[in-house]
């Protein structure tokens, strides 16, 4: 059951910072996921929104801001946004896997050849956009990629096949038995985003998934280990 930390481990510390990020490997994170955009000087940063309005003291377009003007920013706790190469050079000496989805089409070579530069072992590439994940395979070849899913469709597994993804990434309110039986069927991984508690983690282990993305993934691994415990016992 592979835990994923979500955006490091955004209900613990700040998310996207090296922080955050930190918190999630220290915890027991199987890997931690990261939201990658292009400054407006064409360098992948980590961040999820489009503006840097909610997670940081600033205000703006990601895209009309420098790098430089980026990382004058407090993004939480004192820590600023990182880029793509600080993360890469963080989780090398984590021993870390990562998760990096790529959140503008067009982005893609700039983005895939900086995790090429850092040789990045065990990278999973994921994205809500078809083009974004042909483009990764194209660049990164054998790279593990993954098609993100927030709207219900009739074959996730088989819309992922299309782009080339061996995993679907659906949103946790979407998963049914029948999504993974059907996935599992095409010999697609099934990994639910974003599962937060308990009752959500026990669900998605009794549907078969393969493994699931959460903000906390301290209490996500104490609930795993706490579970093989009882049924060791």
């Amino acid at each position: 059951m592979i835990v994923i930390g979500h955006r490091g481990a955004r209900a613990l510390e700040p998310e996207n910072t090296l922080r955050a990020l930190r918190k999630g490997i220290s915890c027991g994170a199987d890997r931690v996921e990261i939201d990658v955009r292009l400054s407006s000087d064409g360098v992948p940063v980590v961040i999820h929104d489009d503006s840097v309005d909610r997670t940081t003291s600033g205000n703006g377009a990601v895209s009309s801001m420098t790098l430089l003007e980026l990382q004058a920013l407090d993004a939480g706790r004192g820590e600023r946004i990182p880029t793509l190469a600080e993360v890469c050079e963080f989780v090398k000496e984590a021993a870390a896997r990562l998760v990096v989805e790529i959140k503008e089409v067009g982005s893609e070579a700039v983005v895939c050849s900086v995790l090429k530069a850092h040789r990045i072992e065990g990278l999973m590439i994921v994205s809500f956009h078809e083009e974004s994940i042909r483009a990764a395979r194209e660049l990164l070849p054998g790279t593990i990629t993954g098609h993100i899913f927030s709207r219900a469709t009739p074959d996730p597994a088989g819309t992922a096949r299309l782009s080339g993804a061996s995993m679907i990434l659906p949103k946790y309110t979407l998963l049914s038995e029948r999504m993974v039986r059907n996935a599992h069927r095409q010999g697609i991984l099934v990994v639910p985003w974003t599962l937060n508690g308990p009752e959500a983690w026990e669900r998605a282990l009794s549907l078969g998934v393969d493994g699931f993305a959460t903000d906390d993934p301290c209490a996500a691994r104490d609930y795993l280990s706490g579970r093989e415990e009882n049924t060791d016992g």
